[in-house]
């Protein structure tokens, strides 16, 4: 029937119904457009061209306490809300407000899903989604949150995902995430991960650990989220035997790291999770983990220069993965690498010393000299390692060994005038000249 329907025009026939007073016969223009619209794109397209739109938030916001309406209202939105031109009209509207009406009264699943999944298309819009957080959506989702991560029911945990999903579609700019911080969306969050930390199903706690990421980006947060406590409540979640999860805990941590010297202080030295850290450093079936492992561990020596936690990764074993990193085929993960070794060699290198020898660092970095392939910027990390392991008599003596110095000479000639610096600057160290 819906073939006949279409070639008749009779969906541009029943707009204008739509601007009804009369709630049956709004009801019924609602369902019929809707069926004959459904997966129908072209149609869509004319329907907001014909400016449906209008009417629908008008519809949602007359009568907001009508059931059946708002229903139909609902599943027409959800159909149209995925076209870039709704979204357009949808912005000049006041949708967000009458959503989070919506969201906020919702009793069943069925209309909490039908309204998570309009919001989560119009989250995918810049100006709606800001619209939708100054509408206080994020108030309305910390209540769900609060009210069902207890919940073990299969709907419930369908719901929280579809909360947290839209919290990480929301983290747009450092006052969306201010204000998510300032409801108490972490605790909420780190919550649900606890409670689902060994479920079979990651679903849920891949979106909190998503949320949590994007929450910890902003400077002033990661202070907050530090103060609250979050790097102790991470505990629970390294039992996790899942890599999916594994990964974005590593990369959640990291993300509070960054710039943190607290942060970098309190995780390193942190000997329950150092050794998770060394043990998800070992290589694995998941190379992701692998590697965001050793890149949280070389984050924490890059951002807390202390003894302390030098001392701390050094007894957890973590040195010989860093020096493993640096022949990496990412050159930013090597650098990474380089420099947080760098750092901790001129911190307590009278520590490391036999660990660098056990794990042949100093091998390694004449490798990376000799490759043609290794960026100057690697090159340029690798001398300034060398420069520091010269003050180990031992070191110095495998450098000198291993005719490091002839490399040094050829890159001498480098096309790159910083590594040519560089080499210049690092023979003369190994020589016992000053540099110039």
């Amino acid at each position: 029937m819906k073939k006949p329907c279409i070639e008749a025009g009779l969906v541009l026939t029943l707009i204008p119904l739509l601007e009804s007073t009369d709630q049956e016969m709004l009801l019924h223009a609602g369902r019929a457009i809707g069926r004959i619209c459904y997966d129908n794109r072209d149609l869509q397209e004319e329907l907001v061209k014909v400016g449906v739109i209008t009417s629908l938030v008008r519809i949602l916001t007359d009568y907001a306490e009508s059931e059946p309406l708002v229903h139909v209202d609902l599943l027409a939105l959800c159909n149209l809300a995925d076209l870039d031109t709704a979204k357009e009209a949808l912005s000049k509207t006041n949708i967000a407000a009458q959503l989070v009406k919506q969201l906020r009264r919702a009793e069943n699943h069925e209309r909490l899903e039908i309204v998570f999944e309009v919001l989560q298309a119009l989250a995918e819009n810049d100006a709606l989604k800001v619209q939708l957080v100054e509408a206080g959506v994020q108030e309305v989702l910390s209540e769900i949150l609060l009210r069902l991560q207890s919940s073990s029911r299969a709907e419930d945990t369908c719901i929280v995902k579809a909360a947290s999903d839209l919290i990480v579609s929301l983290l747009l700019g450092d006052g969306n995430c201010g204000r998510m911080v300032q409801l108490g969306v972490i605790h909420q969050l780190l919550d649900l991960l606890e409670k689902h930390v060994e479920s079979e199903d990651i679903s849920v706690q891949h979106a909190a650990l998503s949320a949590l990421r994007n929450l910890a980006i902003p400077v002033v947060n990661k202070v907050q989220m530090l103060e609250e406590g979050v790097a102790e409540r991470i505990h629970a979640l390294l039992r996790s035997e899942m890599p999916p999860v594994q990964f974005k805990l590593l990369e959640t941590l990291r993300m509070l790291a960054d710039g943190q010297a607290d942060a970098a202080e309190i995780l390193g030295q942190d000997p329950t999770l150092l050794n998770r850290l060394v043990q998800w450093c070992n290589p694995n079936d998941h190379t992701g983990v692998h590697g965001e492992a050793k890149r949280l561990l070389a984050s924490i020596l890059r951002h807390n220069r202390s003894q302390e936690v030098v001392k701390a990764i050094q007894e957890a074993q973590g040195m010989k993965h860093l020096v493993s990193m640096t022949t990496s085929e990412n050159s930013a993960m090597q650098n990474e690498a380089l420099n947080a070794l760098a750092i901790a060699s001129a911190i307590d290198l009278e520590t490391l010393e036999e660990s660098f020898k056990e794990s042949q660092l100093v091998q390694s970095l004449h490798k990376l000299l000799q490759d043609d392939k290794t960026t100057p910027e690697v090159k340029y990390n690798s001398m300034a390692l060398l420069c520091s392991l010269l003050n180990s008599g031992d070191l110095r003596q495998e450098i000198e060994e291993n005719k490091i110095k002839e490399t040094l000479a050829e890159l001498c000639s480098h096309s790159n005038q910083t590594v040519v610096k560089e080499a210049v600057a690092t023979l003369q160290v190994l020589r016992g000249e000053t540099p110039h």
